[in-house]
């Protein structure tokens, strides 16, 4: 007995001899091999100039294809994405209500009927001013020549007399028949543009009804933590930018509109609520929409007064009123949180309007925001702590 047992120790005990020779053998291996890692030279791509060509050509043809799709599918992208746009705008509004205990259907119901209710409100507005307008078509095509020809014939390199407008393209029979191709290339775009409203409207239901589980969605596309903390702080940057933004502008912008209005009532211009309309309206293009408005403000001005200086003078008060108020009263009430480089929104502006038109024109500072806010939120700036005293 005493023997198996003595026996039985002297295996243990070499066993565990054995046991910590394998593990320092180990641990030396291990040692070993970290330190000739740790010399290996690293190894570098070295990548030529074609490389560079090749990846920077994949760039490009991949935004070339990008640009052309955005292009050919205009005709569905655009109420999409106007109704994107208009939906998230209308997210804060949203949130209000679901807090109130209303549905998230009927939430969407109220919203969007609000937004059809508006767009067929300001439709019935502009449509009967523009039939007098119509109709008044001959009698301002001859005031605004027998007011322009006196101008135009001092200027000898034109070769205008009283003839030219009697006979050939600038007669005012053909200037008629223009207006009437004119109404017709507007009649045979009014069934798209009918279909697209239905398609804007039911995008935007169809968004303010799906528009929290959307959000889920693409939160929890991404795995890590982290980028789904992202994803949150970029999501509700972007509707509160856009919410906070456009309320505001529509506030001032409706005081700029009643303001044109007045300007055109003691102005002498004909129909002062449509100026009031189409400032309110010009106002969400930046650049474009206030060189457009001044101009047309002015042409009217001077086809309706005797006089060129009074004629301006309703261009000159808007002109000045609205530069005023986008360099005092806008930057005081939106902050500077929300400024963004006018030579890209000029760009922006250009670039939308190309693809899209009047809409894309319209789009293209809310998509500026949008990419504004995604660039804040990624890219956040690491601010310096102050350091305190010892």
């Amino acid at each position: 007995m005493g023997i198996a047992s003595g026996i039985r120790k002297q295996a243990a005990k070499t066993a565990a001899e054995r046991q910590m020779h394998l593990s320092s053998w180990a641990r030396t291996l291990r040692a070993a091999t970290e330190e000739m890692a740790n010399e290996a030279p690293v190894r570098r791509v070295e990548k030529d100039g074609l490389d560079v060509v090749s990846a920077w050509s994949i760039i490009g043809i991949f935004l070339v294809l990008a640009v052309a799709g955005l292009y050919l599918m205009s005709t569905i992208l655009i109420p999409i994405t106007l109704a994107v746009v208009v939906g998230m705008i209308l997210g804060l509004v949203a949130e209000k209500l679901s807090k109130l205990g209303v549905p998230r259907i009927l939430n969407a119901l109220l919203l969007s009927t609000s937004v059809a209710l508006l767009i067929f409100l300001a439709v019935n507005t502009i449509v009967g001013p523009l039939g007098s307008l119509a109709k008044q078509g001959p009698d301002m095509v001859q005031k605004s020549i027998d007011r322009v020809l006196p101008f135009l014939e001092g200027i000898k390199w034109l070769h205008i007399t009283p003839q030219t407008f009697e006979s050939g393209p600038m007669s005012i029979n053909a200037l008629l028949e223009n207006t009437g191709n004119i109404l017709h290339v507007v009649a045979g775009n009014l069934t798209p543009a009918l279909v697209q409203g239905l398609v804007f409207f039911a995008a935007l239901l169809l968004f303010l009804v799906g528009r929290v589980n959307l959000r889920k969605t693409i939160i929890m596309a991404f795995s890590a933590r982290e980028h789904r903390l992202a994803a949150i702080r970029i999501i509700n940057a972007v509707e509160q930018v856009l919410g906070f933004y456009f309320a505001t502008a529509a506030l001032i912008y409706a005081c700029l509109g009643v303001v044109m209005t007045i300007i055109a009532y003691f102005g002498g211009l004909s129909v002062p609520a449509l100026w009031g309309i189409f400032a309110f309206v010009s106002s969400f293009v930046p650049f474009l929409g206030i060189a457009v408005m001044t101009t047309s403000v002015a042409i009217a001005g001077i086809l309706t007064h005797d006089t060129l200086i009074i004629g301006l003078i309703p261009a000159a008060v808007f002109f000045c009123f609205h530069l005023a108020m986008e360099n005092l009263i806008f930057p005081a009430v939106m902050g500077r949180q929300l400024e963004l480089n006018p030579f890209l929104v000029f760009l922006a502006i250009l670039f939308w309007t190309w693809m899209w038109g009047a809409v894309g024109a319209m789009l293209a500072l809310p998509l500026s925001l949008i990419v504004m806010a995604v660039v804040s939120e990624l890219f956040v700036e690491e601010k310096a702590q102050p350091q305190l005293p010892k």
